[in-house]
């Protein structure tokens, strides 16, 4: 099953950071569009999020590092929530800029919120079990002995 979220979670975020890469003017876009951060701060954070998400993504791919990678992706996806709700609750018509795109929507276009909120959120279940349970046999971090699960009998 861990491996299933791993590659679940790895491929919504390759899938992310790979629609946005090529075009990185449209990420800072969609990040200054939720106006949560100022300016100084959106621009990087909209520059190296699709990056993130692919190293990430990878990371979680071959399984190495895994529970980190999950707890950043899920503290990913957590912002991720947090600022659709955000622009839901405000008022905002955006583009979540998930998937590549985003900002303001256009004339006729309606925002996804719920849909958006929900599918992020259960990513962030995917990320928690990969947190508490084995990264599972085809994780390097298993072939390279690194990993353990604390409080499932597993000696350190």
């Amino acid at each position: 099953m861990t491996t299933v979220a791993r590659l679940v979670l790895a491929g919504v975020l390759i899938a992310a950071g790979a629609l946005k890469i090529g075009n990185p003017a449209d990420s800072v876009v969609a990040v200054k569009a939720y106006q949560l951060l100022p300016d100084a701060i959106a621009v990087p954070v909209g520059q190296l999020l699709p990056i993130l998400e692919i190293v990430v993504g990878v990371l979680l791919v071959v399984g190495l590092l895994t529970r980190v990678a999950a707890v950043i992706s899920g503290l990913l996806m957590f912002a991720f929530v947090f600022g659709i709700a955000w622009a839901w609750a405000n008022g905002l018509r955006i583009d979540c800029g998930c998937f590549g795109g985003g900002g303001q929507l256009g004339q006729g276009q309606e925002p996804t919120y719920l849909i958006d909120i929900l599918r992020d959120f259960g990513l962030v279940l995917l990320a928690a079990w990969i947190v508490r349970f084995p990264p599972g046999r085809l994780a390097l971090d298993s072939k390279l002995g690194l990993a353990n699960n604390p409080g499932m009998g597993e000696k350190d």
